[in-house]
Formats: structure tokens, sequence, C-alpha cells
């Protein structure tokens, strides 16, 4: 690759890539890649972490896009669920026969 094509391609927007391993499983964050646009990003996602056919879906987003929280603030954040017991159902007994939950 020449250095204009890297210069090129540095400009490119970071998209965040998510891919759901199996039907009914969440979306799972795999990594990130550069891409001009979002069908290269998916693409592109699709060749690099979807070489052995991990997945069945394949989501992306501009990380542009994305806003989180910081995880040194997390105590504060989310401290006032701490109180609510009924909020964690630790207490439920599940079947065996339950895979994802």
């Amino acid at each position: 690759m020449s250095q204009q094509e890297t210069e090129h391609k540095s400009e490119w927007p970071l998209w965040e890539v998510f891919i759901r391993s199996k039907a009914g499983l969440d979306h799972k964050h795999v990594g990130s890649l550069h891409a001009a646009d979002a069908q290269m990003a998916i693409e592109n996602a699709r060749d690099v972490y979807t070489r052995r056919m991990e997945g069945v879906s394949i989501w992306v987003v501009e990380s542009k896009y994305l806003h989180t929280s910081d995880p040194d603030e997390s105590a504060s954040m989310y401290e006032p669920a701490n109180d609510k017991i009924y909020r964690h159902p630790t207490f439920y007994n599940l079947p065996d026969e339950l895979k994802h939950m």
C-alpha cells in the first residue's frame, strides 16, 4: 500500500463492529476498523471478524455516534440500584433447560 493510500485510509471514519454468533444470542463487540462508509465497514468486518463462519449477523456503528459512561464513575452511577433488591433477581431458580438468560 502506498503512503498516499495509507494517508487516505487514515481519514476514513472508525467503525465499531458487533457480531452475533448464533440466532437468539446478543451481539458482542469484536473490534474496530476504518472504512469509507457503512457498506464497506460491513464487508470488511465480514472479512476480518467472521473468517471461520463465526457470525450470523453483523452490526457496524460509526464510533463518533457512540456515547458511553465513564468507567471511573461507575460507583456513583450504579449506586442507586444497589438498594433495590427487586432489580437483582438472584433468588430465582432457573430450569436446567434454559441456556441463555
